[in-house]
């Protein structure tokens, strides 16, 4: 890391707090520490942070709710750390705009690798084929997403917030229009990751990116299912200069 990237850890558990503030500082983060969601908000308003741990059992705010409010006026990457590991506990968390969840116990090297990747995702990478579209603006359905900002703008006019795993996946369709693309594929191309069994990431976040889009899950017009197949980006796609 050519910079020291700033992780807030929210838990109130002080020994959790004390475990990841402890490995990931090791590693050469650097780390600040809430309790709750007023501790959150604090730590927000006073230091700059590059991804947030976010436990969803807090003693006074729901973490889901807390994700939610998070992804409304922010890009932060969230790595959701919960004792609630269920699939549909999961995909609740993905879909109130979380990047990546990882279920408690867990072991502190998964979650490195899991912080590591989020924030590679979350960053303008020029080297990278899709992220050297930096500098430009797609147009596409009436939508407008600007590179730069990582900002979505609906047909209306309205900002649309991302989080760096949405941000990722529409950039790989939109590179890709109007092409199946298979769900290891999309994996690959969005996470730089391999496709494991019943892995349903992918899955999980053309859903969020879906309900962004304003796209009806039932017939939807964008982002079209081949099933047992992948997906396929079902729009004309321009390409120009960057609104700011």
């Amino acid at each position: 890391m050519t910079t020291q990237d700033h992780i807030l850890v929210v838990d109130d558990d002080p020994d959790i707090c004390t475990l990841v503030s402890d490995f990931l500082e090791k590693n050469g983060f650097k780390v600040s520490v809430a309790m709750d969601g007023k501790g959150l908000q604090e730590v927000l308003s006073n230091s700059s942070i590059d991804l947030i741990v976010l436990d969803l059992m807090l003693p006074d705010e729901d973490g889901l709710v807390l994700c939610r409010n998070l992804r409304s006026r922010s890009n932060i990457p969230v790595v959701i750390l919960s004792a609630k590991g269920g699939e549909m506990d999961r995909i609740i968390g993905l879909e109130m705009g979380a990047d990546d969840y990882l279920p408690k116990p867990f072991h502190p090297r998964e979650l490195l690798a899991r912080v590591k990747s989020v924030l590679r995702r979350a960053r303008t990478q020029p080297e990278d084929s899709l992220e050297s579209e930096q500098n430009a603006c797609y147009r596409f359905a009436g939508w407008t997403l600007d590179v730069p900002t990582r900002q979505l703008y609906s047909p209306s006019g309205d900002k649309i917030f991302l989080s760096g795993g949405e941000f990722s996946l529409i950039m790989v369709f939109l590179n890709y229009p109007n092409r199946v693309l298979p769900r290891d594929q999309l994996l690959t191309f969005a996470h730089g990751r391999e496709i494991e069994p019943f892995d349903r990431t992918i899955d999980m976040q053309v859903s969020r990116l879906r309900k962004r889009l304003q796209d009806d899950p039932k017939s939807p017009s964008l982002i079209k299912t081949v099933r047992s197949v992948g997906y396929v980006f079902s729009a004309r796609v321009e390409r120009g200069e960057p609104v700011s």
